[in-house]
């Protein structure tokens, strides 16, 4: 079938976040194919999780918030260029599907994003439970979501690899639906392309 499953993806994911500065310094495991397409994902997450807390920020001049928010435009958007292209090449590895074949809604390349930010979620949700300036309520509350993060992205695992299983079968498939992030295209965001000069 394809080298992809669960497993290996969360091992992945959770291994990225063991190398300090991974997301930032641009060094590729992967030079291209799937695998490239799921670290770019990847990498897209991490870079937006540290650019959203950053965007949160109240100390700082609202210029560097608006320069936050323009950042994480970029990254979102090659953040969905990235789960197309995770799915594109799953589609190339799959024959038609059978004629009874079910149409899954959510592709693997959005339970492959799904599965990054549970990573996040999870990564940092750890760091929560085990930081030694709060109080043990904080930590106990902390593990409970952890708990729940875990169970969550379990379930989703299990569920790509069932659609993943199924479209090798030829019982399932899904189709790329474009996202058309029309907010990022001057020619299609009214608030772009009839802006004012000042």
């Amino acid at each position: 079938m394809t080298e992809l499953d669960a497993l290996r993806l969360t091992t992945f994911h959770d291994s990225r976040h063991a190398i300090a500065g991974w997301a930032k310094n641009g060094i590729t495991d992967h030079p291209d194919g799937l695998w490239r397409a799921v670290e770019d994902n990847h990498r897209c997450n991490c870079l937006l999780w540290d650019e959203e807390d950053l965007a949160r920020r109240r100390n700082v001049p609202d210029s560097e918030i608006a320069g936050n928010k323009r950042v994480i435009d970029g990254y979102n958007q090659k953040r969905n260029d990235a789960i197309e292209c995770i799915d594109a090449h799953l589609l190339g590895l799959f024959s038609n599907p059978k004629e009874n074949a079910t149409l899954s809604s959510e592709t693997p390349g959005a339970m492959i994003d799904r599965l990054s930010i549970l990573s996040l979620k999870i990564h940092h949700m750890r760091l929560q439970a085990r930081r030694t300036d709060v109080a043990a309520a904080h930590m106990e509350n902390c593990l409970s979501k952890l708990d729940r993060l875990n169970e969550q992205r379990t379930d989703l695992a299990a569920c790509l690899d069932l659609l993943l299983a199924g479209c090798a079968r030829g019982e399932s498939y899904f189709k790329i639906y474009r996202q058309f992030k029309m907010y990022n295209d001057p020619a299609l965001n009214p608030a772009i392309y009839g802006e004012k000069p000042y």
